[in-house]
């Protein structure tokens, strides 16, 4: 039996995690977001697809570049974040099977399957990009995932050329807690658990 974290690790994981809105200063290394992706990756995925892909927007150049896709409410929020990682879907990851799971012929279970590839790439993607949010956390950096842009947008500026397609955006560095909202109503266990 794996010992549970300490109680401090599941309140920087989660008790204390907050989605930030407002970003001190603080630049995020580079080096740290690499340590953040080679947590990410170890999460599981559907016969280990992998299909998520992240650019990791912080130069000045490369905001401004994503300033126009973003909604108004959340142009702020982006544009002082040290890091925001775009996180998209790979459309193309059936491509990557045979060396990502060897011990099937797992390509040819996409093959004429629009459906299902893009499904996958969703569902496993975004799977990844909540890996990747625990991993950042875990790295003590804070996240501030958000939905609010034009993912037509953001693909045509960042995955040109490519079959990926955006997800979700989200904040990285180290958040301001002034510019969190009240913790909001979670569900019980037995308000939507069961155990047969």
């Amino acid at each position: 039996m794996k010992p549970a974290l300490p109680s401090s690790a599941l309140d920087q994981l989660f008790h204390h995690a907050r989605s930030y809105n407002g970003w001190h200063d603080e630049q995020v290394p580079a080096e740290i977001l690499q340590a953040v992706w080679e947590l990410a990756r170890m999460g599981p995925t559907s016969a280990n697809c992998s299909p998520i892909r992240v650019v990791f927007v912080a130069s000045n150049e490369a905001k401004e570049k994503l300033r126009p896709c973003l909604l108004e409410t959340n142009v702020e929020k982006v544009m002082t974040a040290p890091v925001t990682a775009i996180l998209g879907n790979d459309l193309a990851f059936p491509d990557h099977l045979p060396d990502l799971f060897p011990h099937a012929d797992a390509r040819s279970w996409f093959e004429g399957n629009d459906e299902l590839t893009a499904t996958t790439a969703f569902r496993n993607g975004t799977l990844q990009g909540a890996y990747l949010m625990i991993a950042a956390r875990a790295m003590g950096l804070d996240c501030g995932p958000i939905s609010g842009f034009d993912n037509d947008a953001v693909d045509r500026a960042f995955f040109a050329g490519t079959q990926v397609k955006s997800n979700f955006i989200c904040g990285l560095g180290h958040g301001d807690p002034a510019s969190v909202f009240d913790r909001s109503p979670r569900f019980s266990f037995d308000d939507v658990c069961k155990v047969i």
